[in-house]
């Protein structure tokens, strides 16, 4: 079968939590396929050193001459102090390595693209996407795969290199559907921006659909002037698909509207369960207050088993065996889209 280099994986500091999950996901690919003992993929050892005034630089520890590489990082870590900005910068770091050591070909895998809600610009700024794009453009990856791109503009800032972004919502889905097996959903839109998701999944749970029209005061971020609802919620159990969870506040916001309209139970639901600020103070209040049910989130966000032990509201599902087997496809010289269907 025509391929490329043995797979390895590496995974950035803040990224190898979630790198554990892949590689177990990879290792019983590979089992099931029964190939040669070289042809198995490896986890490939590396150090991060940090240094007094914060700069970082990797060092693979390991033979890795002419291997299919894929490096992997969570920029945003809650197990971890560092920044956004540390991690984008051990991760390039670590793509640079990978070239020096004379890899085969080099793929970025960051669950979160950072800076991805600075795709366009309002005022005299920068238009940040754009500028992370620039970034692992000039390195020497070929490829770069995200989750969920906030902005699909972010598509457009990608010209030399392949960009791959791929969809938790089927993974999701499944969650729901076996673990909800009783309760008819209707679905929600946060805002209009993402009608298109929620269309998505009201047509997979064969549900109503409602969409709640945001007026922002974009003078102040994260500041709503005014909501309203277009859609019938009384007596139904609502399900929230978002992207992200940021601080909270409009979600919340949203979920008092409908209650207000009454709504029944609320399930939240996100790809990036970021929780900045005191967002779980918040989300630990709206449980107890019987305003939200449950929150369902991916370990894009790696929280960790204690995590879930501290707030029984949360439950996470994974997006591991999906990128596992995209790694395999791409390695393999098979179809991606098919698994994204």
């Amino acid at each position: 079968m025509e391929k490329r280099g043995k797979i390895a994986l590496l995974s950035c500091e803040s990224g190898r939590a979630l790198g554990e999950r892949i590689f177990s996901h990879l290792t019983n690919i590979f089992t099931n396929e029964n190939p040669g003992e070289n042809d198995f993929p490896k986890h490939v050892s590396s150090s991060e050193v940090w240094f007094a005034n914060k700069e970082v630089k990797t060092t693979i520890n390991e033979n890795i001459r002419g291997d299919d590489i894929y490096i992997l990082q969570c920029m945003d870590d809650p197990l971890t102090n560092r920044s956004v900005n540390d991690n984008l910068m051990a991760l390039l770091t670590a793509v640079d390595a990978a070239y020096q050591s004379d890899v085969d070909q080099i793929t970025i895998i960051i669950p979160q693209y950072p800076y991805s809600r600075q795709e366009r610009k309002k005022a005299r700024e920068c238009i940040t996407a754009k500028l992370i794009a620039s970034f692992f453009e000039t390195s020497q990856a070929i490829r770069v795969i995200t989750v969920d791109v906030h902005a699909e503009a972010v598509v457009g800032f990608f010209r030399r290199i392949k960009f791959e972004n791929l969809h938790a919502s089927r993974i999701i889905i499944d969650h729901m559907n076996t673990n909800y097996t009783n309760i008819k959903f209707c679905v929600v839109a946060p805002d209009v921006g993402s009608a298109p998701r929620a269309r998505f999944f009201s047509k997979e749970f064969k549900s109503d659909l409602a969409i709640i029209d945001k007026e922002r005061n974009y003078a102040v971020p994260g500041t709503i002037e005014s909501m309203r609802l277009v859609g019938d919620v009384r007596n139904q159990n609502i399900f929230i698909g978002d992207d992200i969870i940021a601080t909270g506040s409009t979600l919340i916001s949203a979920c008092n509207l409908l209650k207000d309209r009454g709504a029944k139970d609320i399930y939240l639901s996100c790809t990036f369960p970021f929780f900045n600020g005191n967002a779980l103070d918040k989300f630990d209040k709206a449980v107890q207050d019987n305003l939200i049910k449950k929150v369902i989130g991916t370990d894009c966000v790696f929280r960790g088993e204690q995590f879930i032990k501290d707030h029984p509201w949360y439950e996470e599902v994974s997006v591991s065996h999906l990128i596992a087997r995209v790694i395999h496809n791409i390695n393999r010289k098979l179809s991606v889209s098919q698994l994204l269907e």
